[in-house]
């Protein structure tokens, strides 16, 4: 097992990212297609089957690790709906993979593929108990319990922004009234403040007052959300990543603030809130994590 090398993809609208992983982490070769339009099942299965040969030319992987845009099943076999991708509904894409390239394959969430791949390589290696949440487009999360990644039994747990932050809020694409993600996301901010989150990004480096105010409220949100997933699953460390995490220094501090206010110090001992390290890498790299958890669970299994 010490030269077994993985594949670990991530799918998104626009591109797909591949990487080939060594069991430390090493990434020994990487590469990024663009997705096909309209990005129909069949069609993004051939471009990745193709990528995977490009990437793989000598056959050293052993298993295929695959981030989705979308649920998957418990069981990491069928990709439920895809965001973005046309015509993904229940799409068994572990299973047409393995047909396709004869190596084992599981899937997961992209959330779920960057808390992984946080939690083996950047900011949340050294725990084993971690919460990961993402602050883009949407809000999106990821649980580690024990070193393993959290799905619940039907595979949807980890649905972090979705929770309630205020019951008359603003309506949820999900159905929720003021989840997390309506205070958080981009298009929250947007409408807000009418501006781009680098935007007030850069106007708090640069000292503006309402820009510094804006990212501390937004700390205090985020605060108050985290406050009930403390209590509940109590991590050694909560990472803070997607593209608003660009800004963590000026919202952090508050964020914290909010924590010691509202939560016991018996459910916070030792917490960290700490900024995502791997950026757009740690999909690719949790997706591999997730192909080495598939052989392990295969040699196990053999014994």
């Amino acid at each position: 097992m010490v030269d077994s090398q993985v594949i670990g993809i991530d799918l998104g609208g626009t591109a797909i990212k591949l990487g080939r992983f060594a069991t430390d982490g090493t990434c020994l070769q990487s590469l990024t297609v663009a997705t096909p339009q309209p990005a129909t099942p069949e069609a993004v299965m051939a471009e990745i089957v193709d990528a995977i040969a490009q990437i793989d030319n000598q056959n050293h992987t052993i298993a295929i690790g695959v981030g989705t845009p979308g649920p998957a099943d418990a069981a990491g076999r069928i990709a439920k709906v895809a965001i973005n991708l046309s015509g993904w509904h229940d799409v068994p894409l572990a299973d047409a993979l393995e047909a396709k390239t004869g190596k084992p394959t599981i899937i997961a969430n992209d959330a779920n593929c960057a808390g992984l791949g946080e939690a083996w390589l950047g900011a949340g290696r050294r725990f084993q108990n971690l919460i990961l949440l993402t602050l883009g487009t949407g809000v999106g999360g990821a649980i580690i319990l024990d070193g393993k990644l959290f799905v619940g039994h039907l595979g949807a747990a980890g649905e972090l922004g979705l929770i309630t932050l205020n019951p008359d809020g603003p309506m949820c694409n999900s159905g929720n009234q003021g989840s997390l993600e309506q205070y958080l996301s981009v298009p929250a901010i947007r409408r807000r403040t009418g501006k781009e989150p680098a935007e007030l990004g850069a106007l708090a480096k640069a000292g503006e007052p309402k820009a510094l105010t804006f990212w501390q409220e937004y700390g205090i949100y985020l605060g108050i959300g985290l406050t009930s997933l403390i209590y509940v699953l109590t991590p050694e460390a909560v990472v803070i990543g997607g593209g608003v995490s660009a800004s963590a220094e000026f919202f952090i501090p508050s964020v914290k603030a909010e924590l010691e206010q509202r939560v016991l110090l018996t459910s916070r001992l030792g917490l960290q809130i700490l900024p995502a390290e791997l950026g757009n890498f740690a999909g690719i790299a949790g997706a591999a994590k997730l192909a080495f958890s598939k052989v392990a669970d295969y040699t196990s299994c053999d014994r």
